[in-house]
């Protein structure tokens, strides 16, 4: 646990202040994709792209989220926390910005991609800085704050992404997550500064994004066409073995092979990323669909309103969730819940679009009890000195099914929603079969 002296910051704002500010960062990171999303088809319209490459303004702010978490977390173990998620939540802002007044809509992706690779230092650094100032059973508490008051900011994208759509015009949602940097401020003195030291391995990152992305071009060359399969082929093809020799010269790098080795703590993640999967699929497939039928920006941020309060009542529950069941089982409960939610919205294409509030409900709960079932997962199953890079190689796996989610479900345009929604029902329950053996006793 982190010293401070009595009467210090963190004695004053004690683990619920501190964790309701931690999840103020989280949440207007969250923002990034929440609120565009509902902006998704006015931004296709202004840049006149087609519907399916629009997917690319979620997937390319995740792609950079997913990896960024990873290395956030050697930096925050190296040089400490404060430096590096200030660094983050700047070029967070300055993302936002640049993606305001992008002339090309392939300016605007490099934008996102800017935007996100200063968000991805909220989920992880967040966390670190919990686990740098709690003990363990204040630290469980705390957390689940930290993910309800993220949840409960991220919850309300939607609407604001609505009307500011509707009022002032699609650049403004670009701008929101910028609001970040309010509470960093009031947490300034708090965060911990003192790191490790340790060199940190740069190839490593670089290789591990270059396969990432190229999966995602992957799995969006139907939309995107033979250009995007040439490159995504060639990204997976090189990279992989690029990979594998860096794991073999650095075995304390990027991808440490200890944790790599820990396979409870692989499943934890894997199995955890069913929730981003079905949330960010569903972020690219509701608006889409709602626009399709007539739905305003604004209807559509307040369909979706309701079942975000559901995952922020969900996220008060969590800590007791973990410890009846177990951190293994309740991920396993969240990737089950992912699953449920693909499908009801898929039900919902077919009966009632007031369905989807139903499905946004239990895409909500899956994110809201996944990621503190994650790191409790990780955090219980590695040494001390490992629980930072595995807790960021776990954010890794978790935000890059966000990516992956966005990607499927943009298929959509092409193959028709109906079809990516089942693609992603597929997967997410894939993934809850495929973990559920090692979470049982985790």
């Amino acid at each position: 646990m982190l010293r401070t002296r009595s009467g210090g910051p963190a004695d004053r704002l004690g683990p619920i202040g501190i964790g309701a500010l931690l999840g103020t960062l989280m949440g207007t990171s969250g923002m990034g994709s929440a609120a565009a999303a509902v902006a998704v088809p006015a931004v296709v319209e202004h840049y006149d792209v087609a519907a399916g490459r629009g997917v690319w303004v979620l997937a390319a702010y995740t792609l950079m989220v997913a990896v960024g978490t990873a290395l956030y977390g050697r930096l925050g173990d190296s040089r400490g926390i404060r430096g590096p998620l200030g660094f983050g939540v700047a070029l967070l802002a300055v993302g936002g910005v640049l993606a305001a007044l992008a002339p090309t809509y392939g300016l605007l992706v490099v934008a996102r991609l800017l935007q996100g690779a200063g968000a991805a230092a909220a989920p992880t650094l967040t966390i670190a800085a919990l686990q740098v100032l709690y003990p363990p059973g204040v630290r469980v508490r705390a957390m689940g704050v930290l993910v309800g008051t993220s949840v409960g900011i991220s919850a309300l994208g939607p609407v604001l992404g609505g009307v500011l759509t509707d009022a002032v015009g699609w650049q403004s949602t670009m701008l929101f997550p910028a609001f970040g940097l309010l509470g960093l401020g009031l947490l300034w003195r708090v965060i911990p500064r003192q790191g490790s030291g340790a060199r940190l391995d740069h190839p490593g990152a670089v290789v591990v994004a270059a396969v990432a992305g190229g999966v995602v071009l992957l799995v969006q060359a139907p939309v995107l066409g033979p250009g995007a399969l040439l490159a995504g082929t060639a990204m997976v093809i090189a990279g992989l073995p690029l990979v594998l020799l860096q794991v073999r010269l650095r075995p304390t790098g990027f991808l440490p092979r200890a944790v790599l080795r820990r396979h409870h703590v692989l499943a934890g993640a894997i199995g955890a990323s069913a929730a981003t999967i079905a949330y960010f699929g569903l972020l690219v497939v509701i608006p889409a669909v709602l626009t399709a039928r007539g739905w305003s920006a604004v209807r559509i941020g307040l369909l979706m309103l309701p079942g975000a309060v559901v995952g922020v009542l969900v996220s008060l529950g969590v800590a007791r969730l973990v410890d009846r069941r177990g951190a293994g089982p309740s991920v396993t409960v969240a990737a089950a819940c992912a699953t449920a939610a693909v499908l009801t919205s898929l039900a919902a294409t077919w009966i009632s679009p007031w369905g989807h509030a139903v499905a946004v409900a239990l895409a909500y709960t899956a994110y809201s009890v996944g990621q503190p079932a994650m790191s409790t997962v990780v955090h219980d199953g590695v040494p001390v000195d490992l629980a930072g890079v595995s807790l960021g190689l776990a954010t890794l796996v978790f935000f890059a099914g966000g990516s992956l989610g966005a990607a499927v479900a943009g298929l959509g345009a092409e193959l028709g929603w109906a079809v990516a929604l089942v693609l992603l029902a597929l997967v997410t329950a894939a993934l809850a079969v495929l973990t559920r053996g090692r979470l049982a006793a985790a």
